[in-house]
């Protein structure tokens, strides 16, 4: 692999890395605070799960592996976002919030549409 993909894949692997902090932040707030379990669990096993195919597929035996670890991360990149929409449109986060981790959602899957 060249030194350029190792760097650009890096770069998305510390993204997701952020976006899986911001995660785990807004399950603990959505199970303690607004006292849903259900979607926030959904949402939290999903937006951790992107990180850990990036990870998978930087380590992949062969080129197709490694494709196809990203393209699961892809898949639950799109769920994770299935997920916000719905906690925005139950009203369980406001705009602001569902905004902020949607945008970081998608730069995520912008992030893989260039590797």
């Amino acid at each position: 692999m060249s030194t350029e993909k190792t760097k650009s894949e890096s770069i998305i692997a510390g993204k997701a890395y952020a976006f899986a902090l911001q995660i785990v932040k807004a399950y603990k707030v959505l199970v303690n605070e607004k006292k849903e379990y259900v979607l926030s669990k959904q949402l939290l096993k999903s937006g951790t799960s992107i990180g850990a195919n990036i990870n998978e597929a930087i380590s992949g035996q062969s080129k197709r592996d490694f494709v196809h670890k990203l393209n699961i991360a892809l898949k639950e990149a799109r769920e994770t976002n299935y997920w916000l929409n719905l906690l925005k449109d139950g009203e369980y986060i406001n705009l602001v919030e569902f905004e902020n981790l949607s945008n970081k959602c998608n730069e995520l899957v912008k992030c893989y549409l260039v590797l």
